[in-house]
């Protein structure tokens, strides 16, 4: 069975290594509350975070500011 790269531990450490400082604060607090980072995606050159809990979803703005009803379409 071919596991998907993105739930993969490595990836998530990658995907982490992609976050500037006040994205890392943010994520860090909303794992806090259960949250988890799914993907970093690219977004009019600056990084999105985007991270679930359960079927909530949160992304994290190049500034750091967080967005809990963002318009991220993800794929399924």
């Amino acid at each position: 069975m071919i596991q998907e790269r993105r739930q993969t531990d490595k990836d998530m450490h990658y995907f982490w290594d992609e976050l500037n400082l006040a994205q890392k604060f943010s994520v860090a607090e909303l794992q806090r509350f259960g949250y988890e980072l799914r993907f970093v995606r690219q977004q009019d050159n600056h990084k999105v975070a985007v991270l679930f809990a359960g079927n909530k979803m949160a992304a994290i703005d190049h500034d750091g500011q967080i967005d809990t009803e963002p318009r991220v379409v993800v794929r399924h």
